[in-house]
């Protein structure tokens, strides 16, 4: 049998080598930036005042951890961002999969104004001040709800969710209603089972969104009490002991950990649950992002 596989010459070769390298130094200088965050978490505070780039401690200590988790504001406002995360994510999926189902039964006879409406909002914004004065007027200021019904829904999310939709056969919506079933038991029983793929990589998109809610909060919320967890990071970088609380430093006894290690410490605790869940749904990217974008 003749073999037909053509080798790589050597300039190839070492052109292949050259992009892996690169692209390995890349992959390096980003993740850094992350690494050194860690490192100086975990590190005692008389070696971080020693000066200096600190690449590993020599002693380990969960003091700042210690210190971020004692402190109530800290633990109200990942509270608070866990609930947008969890319930914006559940009723974002709701509105996003039931919108772009109904859009896909081409027996919906205002079908295609939607469509109109829904991609007019992917080109144009209607900027912050209408949109300030929409939540103002249905009393919405300084409310958890401000943050979920104005981003309820994603017009891009929709269509996609539609071609997904589209892309499955008739035939199973026109068997299930000759067995005796109504819209309701055909989207239970049917759509939502085969929509799980899609239902699980928009999931972790709008999930991380809620998680990081920050510029809808800096408009809406004004009692500092409701701030979620980006908004409280943002005034520990500026300033860590009025942000979490003066008295916390004196109830704790914490008072000479250096303010840098605490910052650290909230960084990692807040960037920890998307990072343990995206590795869980990361296998449905492709599938359920991408189904339906393209017609075969």
């Amino acid at each position: 049998m003749i073999n037909t596989t053509i080798k790589p010459s050597y300039a190839e070769r070492a052109f292949q080598t050259g992009i892996i390298v690169v692209l390995s130094l890349v992959g390096l200088i980003c993740l850094f930036p992350f690494y050194y965050i860690v490192v100086v978490s975990f590190a005692t505070p008389a070696e971080f005042r020693l000066g200096g780039l600190l690449l590993f401690p020599k002693a380990w200590t969960l003091i700042s951890y210690e210190y971020i988790l004692s402190t109530k504001a800290f633990v109200k406002s990942a509270g608070i961002s866990g609930f947008l995360a969890i319930v914006g994510t559940v009723a974002s999926l709701i509105a996003t999969s039931t919108l772009s189902y109904g859009l896909s039964r081409r027996r919906l006879k205002v079908r295609k104004l939607l469509m109109l409406m829904i991609l007019l909002t992917t080109l144009f914004n209607p900027g912050i001040i209408p949109g300030y004065l929409v939540v103002k007027e249905l009393g919405m200021i300084n409310s958890i709800s401000s943050l979920i019904i104005p981003v309820l829904t994603n017009g891009w999310y929709v269509l996609l969710m539609k071609g997904f939709f589209d892309s499955i056969p008739p035939s199973l919506d026109e068997a299930a209603r000759i067995d005796g079933c109504n819209d309701i038991s055909v989207w239970f029983r049917i759509i939502l089972p085969l929509s799980l793929p899609s239902l699980a990589a928009f999931g972790l998109f709008y999930a991380v969104g809620y998680w990081n809610t920050f510029f809808t909060a800096v408009l809406y919320i004004n009692n500092h009490e409701r701030w979620p967890l980006q908004i409280l990071l943002q005034n520990m970088l500026i300033d860590s002991s009025t942000a979490m609380g003066v008295n916390a430093l004196v109830e704790t006894g914490m008072q000479n950990i250096p303010s840098e290690t605490k910052k650290m410490a909230a960084v990692v605790i807040s960037t920890l649950p998307i990072l343990v869940v995206y590795p869980f749904l990361q296998k449905h990217f492709a599938k359920g992002a991408m189904v339906g974008s393209v017609k075969e």
